[in-house]
């Protein structure tokens, strides 16, 4: 038997396919496999080169930002240590990690690069 992904909207195990759609039976949720694939890219971070953040990665700045709240801001090169992935944050924030001096702070992936 062939390995269907689970639902996307309710997370159910009883996906079939009907042609080129998965359908889920318990909420009627129709996708498909291209639809999947995309969902899945959406869902990975990467740094200004293109490399993949995950969990726990030390980062760097690519370039000064701002800090909001805050009268100095981070400089080129600051290290950001054991970086989190969370969802769309205060508009785009993407990564939530510590620095030294500043205390954890939400940065956006496009502005960090991976060590």
């Amino acid at each position: 038997m062939h390995n269907l992904p689970n639902c996307p909207a309710c997370n159910s195990e009883y996906t079939y396919e009907d042609g080129a759609l998965y359908i889920c039976p318990e909420c009627g949720h129709e996708w498909t496999a291209e639809q999947e694939a995309e969902e899945k890219e959406k869902q990975i971070t990467r740094d200004s080169n293109g490399n993949i953040i995950a969990d726990g990665d030390t980062i760097t700045i690519i370039k000064d930002l701002k800090v909001k709240g805050s009268s100095s801001p981070l400089k080129m090169g600051t290290k950001v240590k054991n970086i989190r992935i969370v969802d769309d944050v205060d508009g785009g924030h993407d990564l939530e990690g510590k620095v030294d001096g500043f205390g954890v702070l939400y940065i956006k992936s496009k502005f960090v690069k991976k060590l």
